[in-house]
């Protein structure tokens, strides 16, 4: 996450999202059954790679070590007047799942699923861990909780498998994956404007994580 006042106090956020994936081993929101087979782990946020097609066609999900970005530039005469300002990220916009522009621009994609050879009860949490604050090259500070998101996905009706939060600090759970089930939503970053920092470019990293048991 990144955060830039020029010389006045004008800011300018920047969100970095970094993925990282941890194994053991359409009417509502979109959530789909997978077929069972050899046990696997996939998380994507923001940009992600499928070899040999969509993941609905006989795809391969595969590493992508690209690390996304959240920014926003809050004019001068803003700046800590709590009007919430939204952010805009990067990355790929299409499903993995079949391709379909599940994201508009400006908004992050979060997917993932856990796969099993069979129906043992089992699921997988995703988690996010970000420091407390956002930090510029002066050592000062804004605290991460200014970051928020919302979540949704074209087409999509029912309550997101990836909901809405705002960023604590620390590690904390987005969500549980059922086994066999790809998952899919869409978060729009805003920044509250609460804060009334210095100038400078102010940067935290977010980095998210699928466990499997």
């Amino acid at each position: 996450m990144r955060l830039t006042p020029p010389p006045r106090p004008r800011l300018r956020p920047t969100l970095l999202i970094a993925l990282a994936v941890i194994g053991a081993a359409q009417a509502a929101a979109f959530t789909v059954a997978i077929n069972p087979g050899p046990r696997a782990v996939y998380l994507r946020v923001g940009d992600g790679s499928i070899t040999g097609g969509t993941y609905q066609g006989g795809g391969t999900p595969a590493n992508n070590a690209t690390i996304n970005t959240v920014s926003v530039t809050v004019p001068a005469a803003a700046v800590g007047n709590a009007a919430v300002q939204a952010m805009t990220g990067t990355g790929r916009l299409t499903s993995d799942w079949d391709n379909f522009v599940f994201c508009n621009a400006g908004q992050v994609y979060v997917g993932g699923f856990l796969r099993l050879p069979n129906n043992a009860a089992q699921s997988a949490a995703v988690t996010v861990n970000t420091p407390a604050n956002l930090t510029n090259a002066s050592g000062d500070t804004i605290p991460i909780t200014q970051i928020s998101w919302t979540s949704s996905g074209n087409g999509d009706t029912g309550a997101q498998p990836f909901p809405a939060g705002t960023f604590t600090g620390g590690t904390q759970t987005l969500a549980t994956l059922a086994r066999n089930t790809w998952s899919e939503s869409c978060h729009t970053f805003r920044y509250a404007n609460t804060a009334f920092p210095a100038a400078g470019t102010f940067t935290a990293r977010a980095t998210y994580t699928i466990t499997a048991p």
